[in-house]
């Protein structure tokens, strides 16, 4: 008998899903109503969870410009309880099977190591392929993903679980998907359940199990040596140009059995020294830049900040936190001078006045 459904509802891994629900956010009500509480609730929870009572409750939703529009939906915080002592469980089967260069919503990964890694592939090769799912997230059927987690979790509690917080998600992003149709399908297509809430800890790291075998697709059977992906960004790099169109389209079709589709027109394969776009940054063999947009954003942000500063609307501690910040970020770039201007602007503008 498995027992990864007992360690899931364990009091000690509810009570560390709790902490780690809690991190960050004990100023808010949600988490402040539960906190007090918290023996009590959490007795509740597991009672609830051993005895297949445990129902998810409604989503609260919510708009955040990164810097496309995105619909955030934030589970009620029992919920995200519930998330953290699946993944405490779960994740560490799936984390062994992961390759190494896949870096989203990984311990020891992230955004600053992807940025690296992209720029030593840029120095080995001479172009790249980039390609992005059209929306990802939206997108994700929920049929093919629970097959996929099936694989690997054999508890059959576990997987109601699962199953329970995949149908919760049902439609919440249901207005940005537009129907796609594959070959075989028929007008039940478009009654398929699909689409995780982004905001989800499940949602980030289903999206890493749903991508793997895509994964181990291009390493394995295409061969791509020079090969990373961030959530749903790919970069194949190879010194054949030829060999690269020749990956988008197997990569196209592999997809297509996970319902899921690439922006087409914008997969180009490039040479690696006009600068590849990568997570906000433009990354070349010899150094990185940040995209101009992102720097008109914070520009606009900062001068805004600064506003709130001089008005007494704020804190020089929150000021200063929203400065650095962003600081810790660029610094990941060449950007000595672009932070010297832009940190003196305010100052100036201030001194002038």
């Amino acid at each position: 008998m498995s027992l990864l459904y007992p360690s899931i509802i364990a009091w000690e891994n509810l009570l560390l899903a709790y902490r780690k629900a809690a991190r960050g956010k004990r100023g808010k009500a949600s988490t402040a109503a539960f906190e007090c509480q918290v023996a009590d609730r959490l007795l509740e929870l597991q009672t609830d969870l051993d005895s297949r009572q445990y129902h998810p409750g409604p989503y609260v939703h919510f708009f955040i410009h990164d810097p496309k529009i995105r619909r955030i939906s934030a589970a009620p915080f029992r919920d995200r309880v519930v998330h953290h002592a699946l993944c405490n469980v779960i994740e560490p089967l799936f984390e062994r099977r992961f390759i190494y260069d896949s870096y989203a919503n990984r311990i020891g990964k992230g955004t600053h190591r992807a940025l690296a890694r992209l720029q030593q592939f840029s120095r080995r090769y001479s172009y790249v392929l980039r390609l992005d799912i059209v929306k990802f997230f939206p997108a994700i059927d929920h049929a093919i993903l629970f097959d996929t987690l099936a694989r690997v979790i054999r508890d059959e509690n576990v997987l109601w679980l699962v199953d329970l917080i995949l149908a919760s998600g049902t439609g919440v992003l249901g207005n940005e998907y537009e129907i796609v149709y594959f070959p075989g399908d028929d007008a039940t297509a478009s009654c398929r359940p699909r689409g995780l809430p982004i905001g989800n800890l499940t949602s980030q790291f289903w999206a890493n199990c749903l991508l793997d075998p895509l994964d181990h697709f291009i390493k394995r059977d295409l061969r791509c040596k020079g090969y990373l992906r961030y959530v749903d960004d790919l970069a194949l790099f190879s010194d054949s140009k030829r060999e690269l169109w020749a990956w988008k389209q197997a990569i196209i079709d592999r997809l297509a059995d996970l319902r899921l589709t690439i922006h087409e027109n914008a997969a180009q394969v490039a040479p690696v020294a006009c600068g590849i776009p990568w997570l906000g940054f433009v990354v070349y063999p010899t150094h990185r830049r940040v995209k101009a947009r992102n720097v008109v954003k914070f520009s606009r942000r900062l001068r805004e900040r600064w506003s709130e500063y001089t008005a007494g609307r704020i804190t020089f501690a929150e000021w200063h936190a929203s400065v650095q910040g962003w600081i810790n970020h660029v610094r990941y770039a060449d950007t000595w001078a672009l932070r010297y201007s832009l940190l003196n602007g305010p100052h100036r503008q201030n001194r002038v006045g």
